[in-house]
């Protein structure tokens, strides 16, 4: 139904990952594989909502908590997973990261520590660490070494991605009521990023925290999501949240409103997530399906040209997290490959803090994907046999 091999120019519309290329990479004649955002149009049923919305022509103040966005967002929880979400719990603020950022200046102090996974989204580190406090990684599955980072009397916040970026990894109700039974235990609040909740995989169920958040397990807790993601209209801007403790949500709403400024939304992100959540459902679904035969295109040509790479899809997302070390190369010496030789732009493992991994978004027509993972490949095999 829809045409997810369709190849849309990018470029020239400031985009960072094609027209920004240079800022990172040193170069800007890459095909880039890299920021998560992707190559696709956004669904047909949200842009004819933001033609209409155009076509209004007054673009005034507006209030997100009129109309249909906090009950579109009710809806969505329902339909999608199963989850009651009460509206009057709902926050909003113009993408996650500055949602973490207030989150981080009510809750912690600076120099206080801040737990999260490893390898870790790289947006984190620069909220924890911008506003002076410290990030404390601990490696994915590692209980032990959570509880232990948690046990310290200045770790105040448990900082989760859910599903985890760059991994892929979803969580099970099993593992978030661990981590919730740990943060409680050692007091640290907890923020649950689930901007990547909508691109599950088949037979991968993800938990919102407000499922594992029950009433009267710890008062700081918050949810901090959006559509933009998934449906792909980051520009537009927009996130909303959940916090659960009625004063501090009070709290939050007064700090964006008039510490931060930032009363009025952009009305266009509020009518894309509307469309997005009332009718956006077969496009997700056809998107998910798609990028799931991508990941296995993926999986094939690795298997086939670096058999010592054991690597499978992720659990959630279009973020392929490669594991090279087996090859034993070093990552400054393959990424000139890519980018000198191969002229593509592949995502770093370093980034995250895991050297020898790459991030190969496949967020894209299969046809660059395998351009991709192609030239990874090749490049790869040249630097095992030099």
């Amino acid at each position: 139904m829809y045409d997810f091999d369709r190849e849309t120019d990018r470029r020239g519309t400031w985009s960072v990952q094609w027209d920004g290329i240079a800022d990172r990479f040193g170069v800007s004649d890459l095909l880039p594989f890299t920021i998560s955002d992707m190559d696709f149009a956004s669904p047909p049923e949200v842009l004819t909502a933001l033609r209409d919305r155009v076509d209004h022509g007054v673009f005034g103040y507006t209030d997100w908590r009129l109309g249909e966005f906090r009950e579109a967002i009710r809806h969505w929880y329902a339909d999608r997973f199963d989850t009651a979400i009460d509206p009057d719990s709902l926050v909003y603020a113009p993408s996650v990261l500055s949602q973490l950022s207030q989150l981080l200046q009510m809750w912690t102090a600076p120099g206080d520590g801040v737990v999260v996974h490893t390898p870790t989204y790289d947006g984190f580190r620069k909220a924890v660490t911008g506003l002076g406090r410290e990030l404390r990684g601990v490696p994915l599955g590692d209980l032990d070494a959570l509880e232990r980072e948690l046990a310290r009397p200045d770790s105040t916040m448990l900082l989760l991605c859910s599903p985890h970026n760059p991994t892929g990894r979803v969580w099970t109700e099993e593992e978030l009521t661990v981590f919730a039974a740990l943060a409680e235990r050692h007091g640290a609040a907890v923020v649950s990023d689930e901007i990547h909740a909508d691109l599950t995989t088949e037979g991968h169920r993800h938990v919102p925290w407000t499922r594992i958040a029950e009433p009267g397990r710890g008062r700081r807790w918050a949810l901090v999501t959006s559509g933009t993601k998934a449906f792909n209209f980051p520009a537009l801007s927009g996130s909303y949240g959940l916090i659960g403790d009625p004063d501090e949500r009070t709290a939050f709403i007064r700090r964006m409103e008039t510490g931060e400024g930032l009363a009025s939304p952009a009305v266009l992100s509020l009518t894309a997530h509307i469309a997005a959540y009332r009718q956006g459902a077969a496009w997700l679904d056809e998107l998910r399906g798609y990028v799931a035969g991508t990941m296995e295109v993926v999986r094939r040509r690795l298997a086939d040209g670096l058999p010592g790479v054991r690597w499978e899809p992720p659990q959630a997302g279009y973020l392929a997290w490669i594991d090279l070390r087996p090859l034993g190369i070093e990552e400054t010496r393959l990424q000139e490959e890519l980018i000198t030789v191969e002229k593509v732009a592949i995502m770093p493992g370093g980034v995250y803090g895991t050297p020898g991994f790459v991030r190969l978004n496949v967020g894209c027509p299969r046809a660059k994907a395998e351009r991709g993972v192609d030239a990874l490949v090749r490049a790869a095999t040249r630097l095992r046999t030099t």
